[in-house]
């Protein structure tokens, strides 16, 4: 995992307290244990406190923890993981520009396969087409996964309906059964946007680097929080009067999805693309497709092997690479 010196030692300071079960510790014992001054441990505990940590203290006992907030540190995301490739190695930000950014920097740099990048906040959270992503503070899960997959460049595209069907599937566990993905990237609930993947790639013509799969899943963000842009077209779980552990849905999202990049890795996309088309809330819809400045409307119809979409227009079928994709209701396609 990779902390700077201070996050480490607050890592330490925080395991110490948990595997205190509670029961008070002094200064004393934790600069004795972890080989640092008493003012350096109260520096620390004070850093916690501010990060939403409640401690008791006591002049003759100590410490201890009575409370952790839902943050998604190294150490609070690693306590929940049951992965074995998937976020073995955690990079941790309060607040970046983008998850995606910070991804793509390490991978250059040679970041291992499964390396998990997670922000509280992104300033420049990134969509596609070019769209940004609202990411405020500790309201959301704004991650990056890195994966340096076997398979070659031209199925990498596929990795983007690989993630929706992990994450759908995740999303579902906590209550929220009837979300559904829309082609090609975001997972929806009765309509409205919950999580959007944005996949990107570095590779020559034979072979994969890396790819970047950035997943933002709305969790804490109210209403009347939205920007006015996607206001009453997005939603999260608190909107739909759900609260959730951020740290336990990231940890089912990881399960899900490295369930999926194993059976990817051994057998191919088939059986994911058949689990896509048992989740999507596109096909069987009319859609309206805006793609490379063209727009036009039809019925979707299946996905094929590669995974574009298969659209029925007055004048055939058309395969949607990429592009914006409306769902319309039945019989609206003017």
């Amino acid at each position: 995992m990779s902390f700077t010196e201070e996050e480490q030692m607050r890592n330490e300071i925080l395991e110490y307290f948990r595997k205190a079960n509670g029961e008070y510790v002094s200064g004393q014992q934790i600069s004795d244990a972890l080989k640092v001054s008493r003012t350096a441990i109260w520096k620390h505990i004070k850093v916690l406190k501010d990060r939403g940590y409640i401690f008791e203290s006591s002049t003759k006992k100590g410490y201890r923890l009575i409370y952790a907030p839902d943050l998604l540190t190294p150490l609070e995301v690693s306590n929940e993981l049951k992965t074995d490739i998937l976020g073995k190695r955690i990079v941790y930000m309060e607040i970046t520009k983008s998850s995606n950014n910070e991804a793509k920097m390490i991978a250059a740099q040679g970041a291992e396969n499964g390396t998990l990048v997670i922000a509280e906040e992104q300033t420049g959270g990134r969509g596609r087409l070019t769209r940004n992503f609202y990411s405020p503070f500790a309201k959301g899960i704004w991650m990056s996964l890195i994966l340096r997959p076997k398979f070659l460049p031209m199925e990498a595209s596929k990795c983007t309906l690989m993630a929706a069907v992990a994450v759908c599937k995740a999303v579902r566990q906590f209550g929220l059964t009837e979300a559904g993905i829309k082609w090609p990237n975001d997972v929806l609930y009765k309509g409205k946007k919950l999580v959007g993947i944005l996949t990107e790639m570095s590779s020559s013509m034979e072979k994969i680097d890396y790819i970047v799969v950035g997943i933002g899943i709305n969790t804490g963000i109210k209403e009347n929080e939205f920007p006015e842009e996607v206001r009453g077209r997005a939603t999260s779980f608190l909107n739909e009067g759900i609260e959730i552990s951020r740290k336990e849905l990231l940890a089912a999202v990881l399960f899900e999805l490295e369930k999926n990049y194993i059976e990817v890795e051994k057998y191919g996309f088939a059986n994911i693309l058949e689990e896509w088309r048992k989740l999507t809330v596109t096909l069987g819809k009319n859609v309206q497709i805006i793609s490379y400045g063209e727009t036009y409307t039809g019925k979707a119809q299946d996905i094929d092997q590669d995974g574009c979409l298969l659209v029925k227009t007055d004048k055939g079928i058309k395969r949607v690479i990429v592009g914006d994709v409306s769902i319309r209701p039945a019989g609206n396609l003017k």
